[in-house]
């Protein structure tokens, strides 16, 4: 098939989960098809970040990302708009021509928009093979269900009342839409129960994470997930204030790695405590996590699967994580992974652990196993390829030979 994929981020670095998933998805759909890439990206792309798209597409062009500004003109007109507030803000013009012109130049079989930002720019193909993939309402959902306050209350729940009203009627216009876990298709199914929803799980490629890459540390604690997303910033406060003053108390040599980009994040606010490291972004984050003990997750809100688990299962690092951590992952409980919400027995589980060996090399060695024979990139591609045959039809499923590399500015 000749497949044009909208993507709300640019997947190289790959350096958060929505990137993640782009490029892998990209990866193992170019395998069999024809990929063009249209992308937004929170900057101009240099020669590095293309060639690492050479061979996967046939095309990529680009289109520089507006964020949502709540008090611009535009949002502000959106309260009087039935769509939310964010959609009317971010759409770009800019993009609505990329695509009508990619359309117009070429002939696609199925047009993909990944995630909900993308949405807008489905409307300019025709009412065939039309699929928005990692569809995901959890956070705000949970924001609704969990604000405190009338005006927070009131403001959620507006917030929640659009987007489940726009999903409605956008799905129902669409063939396919894929989401990450059974949770979160649950979610979707509450608001369009019509709809053809699909769960298409994270996963990571297994074969990049053969070999060794450090030797555990002991005593050596790591979160892996930039703080600039508001429910890793969360986490980490959490951990920091509940969980590692407890710690501590037990081990007071302990070091805890925070790794991922700090643009912004007001750091400051954190508690100040011995031991703790920010590393910022780093180019390769496995050895800084195989050097580790073990991987917390102490995540309390947001939905998804946890990409960051599934890195450390596979490289052999053991997860304490509460429920809404391992949230969407097959885990078994203390055979796969330490699970707990109370800071109190997240302590436990961490302090047990460290003390452990033996219990380590168990939880390393069934999380590996986990990865490798239900979180892998190419079984996951391969469901997520016959998905997209079903919806296409067996005289567009074909695989197509097309010349690739074409990079446009």
């Amino acid at each position: 098939m000749r497949i044009l994929f909208l993507s709300r981020w640019f997947p190289f670095p790959a350096d958060n989960g929505s990137k993640l998933r782009v490029i892998n998805l990209i990866k193992q759909l170019s395998a069999r098809h024809v990929v063009h890439l249209i992308s937004f990206t929170s900057e101009p792309v240099d020669g590095k970040r293309w060639a690492a798209l050479r061979g996967l597409c046939q095309q990529v062009d680009t289109v520089l990302y507006q964020p949502f500004q709540p008090l611009s003109w535009r949002a502000l007109t959106g309260f009087f708009d039935a769509r939310p507030r964010s959609v009317v803000d971010t759409f770009s013009p800019e993009m609505q021509a990329l695509v009508r012109r990619a359309m117009r130049d070429y002939s696609f079989d199925m047009v993909i928009a990944s995630q909900i930002d993308m949405a807008p720019y489905l409307r300019e193909w025709p009412r065939r093979a039309r699929v928005l993939e990692e569809l995901e309402l959890t956070t705000i959902y949970e924001h609704y269900t969990q604000a405190r306050g009338p005006w927070r209350r009131w403001r959620a729940g507006l917030t929640w009342w659009k987007l489940s009203n726009y999903v409605q009627r956008l799905l129902g216009d669409l063939d396919l839409c894929t989401v990450v876990s059974e949770a979160e298709r649950e979610n979707v199914r509450r608001i369009a129960p019509a709809a053809r929803v699909e769960v298409v799980t994270n996963g990571v490629d297994v074969a990049s994470y053969n070999g060794v890459f450090g030797v555990p540390q002991a005593d050596t604690l790591i979160y892996s997930g930039a703080l600039t997303y508001s429910a890793n910033y969360d986490a980490v406060e959490f951990f920091l204030r509940e969980i590692y003053p407890r710690l501590l108390a037990a081990r007071p040599g302990l070091k805890f790695l925070i790794t991922g980009r700090l643009d912004g994040v007001p750091v400051q606010r954190l508690p100040q405590l011995p031991g703790v490291t920010f590393t910022g972004y780093l180019d390769d984050i496995r050895p800084a996590i195989a050097a580790s003990w073990a991987s917390v997750v102490p995540l309390r809100v947001g939905g998804g699967t946890r990409l960051k688990i599934l890195e450390a299962l596979a490289l052999g690092t053991p997860v304490v994580a509460t429920r809404k951590g391992a949230e969407g992952l097959e885990l078994v409980p203390g055979r796969d992974a330490l699970i707990a919400d109370d800071p109190a027995e997240f302590a436990e589980a961490v302090l047990t652990l460290l003390a452990d060996p033996d219990l380590r090399a168990r939880l390393s060695r069934h999380g590996r196993r986990l990865v490798e024979a239900q979180y892998d990139w190419a079984a996951i591609g391969r469901r997520f390829d016959g998905l997209l045959e079903s919806v296409a039809g067996p005289a567009r499923s074909s695989p197509v030979r097309a010349e690739r590399g074409r990079l446009a500015l």
